[in-house]
């Protein structure tokens, strides 16, 4: 079953690597002003030196004119930010935002719809779940700064690299509700028909995350999703869970005021609505990357070769933990002195341990939530 990762989702030292490592990761033509023979020089492009140098890559993607980008909605991780310091840096190239609010899943059938159309994006951000299912979409890349990346974050070859990631937590209004303390307080009655999940886990990445991570608050292992479940069915039964996708909009309003989602996502909410706070409950904390990956058929190869150099530039790594996320270069930039301590330090405390599903966890729980999640919740 593929889990798609909807977009709607302390210490300074990044999320520990001896719990990720537990994540064991073992042509079309561009635009006009780029010519056939540069475009297919990019596109098999492994590395800069493909190119000659960074300035080299520079003025291909400069001569290409263009960048699609989809699925990144502006108050996602600082995306906005992002984009919009990359235009400001590349006024040459035109970046194309594309449906800001698809799934992972849905990245990539757009990339098949549209292949060898100009219109096709040129790079993805995915769930990791999605990246294993889609290898083959993918063209491999290593960027500059590869050695800093750990090695539990990226494909070996650069098929799909781990860029940002953080922890999942329940977000609440506090003019409205107590701080949850733990998972089974969110069972009480002054929770009633507030809680809700960023989606449906069968299909969504933050929200299959909310099931792993209740599975382990209530002492599962993620070899087994069933505790997440009755968890998930008991807030049902209770009458507490509230079944409303969760947006921007839907905080601010007060719609949702109790939610399930990734740390660096709850954050932003804050901005709409000064009460909102953010818990990541002690003990086993459940945590998640989310991946950059090229197309292999990108109308614009060289613009997305570039685009990935500069998302893992110290600015643009400095600039996901401005958007609450933790960054895949955090530890790197730590020891050389290039990461921005003030945010690092502004970050949600970690929690006592730290766990990542692995490649055959997800496939499996994902059959699991396919079979039982339904009829748990109805």
């Amino acid at each position: 079953m593929t889990i798609r990762s909807t977009r709607r989702g302390r210490a300074a030292a990044g999320i520990a690597l001896t719990a990720i490592a537990a994540v064991a990761l073992a042509g079309c033509a561009g635009t006009a002003e780029a010519s056939s023979d540069d475009s297919s020089k990019a596109q098999s492009a492994t590395s800069v030196d493909d190119f000659g140098t960074f300035a080299d890559l520079e003025a291909a993607a400069k001569a290409e004119g263009k960048l699609n980008v989809i699925a990144l909605p502006r108050d996602w991780a600082n995306y906005g930010e992002i984009i919009d310091l990359f235009t400001q840096r590349y006024p040459e190239i035109s970046v194309e935002e594309q449906s800001p609010d698809i799934s992972s899943a849905e990245e990539i059938q757009a990339a098949k719809t549209n292949e060898g159309l100009d219109t096709a994006p040129d790079v993805f951000d995915l769930g990791l779940t999605v990246a294993l299912q889609n290898t083959a979409s993918f063209a491999p890349y290593k960027v500059q700064t590869w050695d800093d990346i750990p090695d539990a974050l990226k494909e070996p070859t650069g098929l799909f690299v781990g860029d940002y990631g953080g922890y999942m937590s329940v977000g609440y209004d506090s003019s409205r509700f107590p701080a949850p303390k733990s998972l089974d307080d969110l069972l009480g009655d002054e929770y009633r028909g507030a809680v809700a999940i960023n989606g449906d886990p069968t299909q969504a990445g933050a929200a299959f995350a909310a099931v792993g991570m209740a599975t382990v608050q209530s002492g599962g292992t993620l070899d087994d999703y069933q505790p997440g479940i009755d968890f998930f069915s008991k807030l049902n039964a209770a009458g507490n869970m509230l079944k409303l996708d969760v947006t921007s909009a839907t905080v601010a309003s007060g719609e949702t005021p109790v939610v399930f989602d990734w740390d660096y996502l709850n954050a932003t909410h804050n901005q709409s609505n000064p009460n909102w706070k953010v818990v990541v409950f002690d003990g086993t904390g459940y945590a998640g990357y989310y991946n950059q990956a090229i197309n292999k058929n990108a109308p614009h190869p060289a613009a997305a070769r570039l685009w990935q150099e500069f998302l893992y530039s110290d600015e643009v790594q400095n600039l996901w933990l401005a958007g609450g996320a933790r960054p895949a270069r955090m530890d790197a930039m730590q020891t050389a002195g290039t990461l921005d301590e003030k945010l690092a330090a502004s970050l949600p405390a970690t929690p006592d341990k730290t766990v990542v599903p692995t490649e055959q966890q997800s496939t499996d729980a994902g059959t699991l939530l396919g079979e039982k999640w339904a009829s748990a919740v109805s």
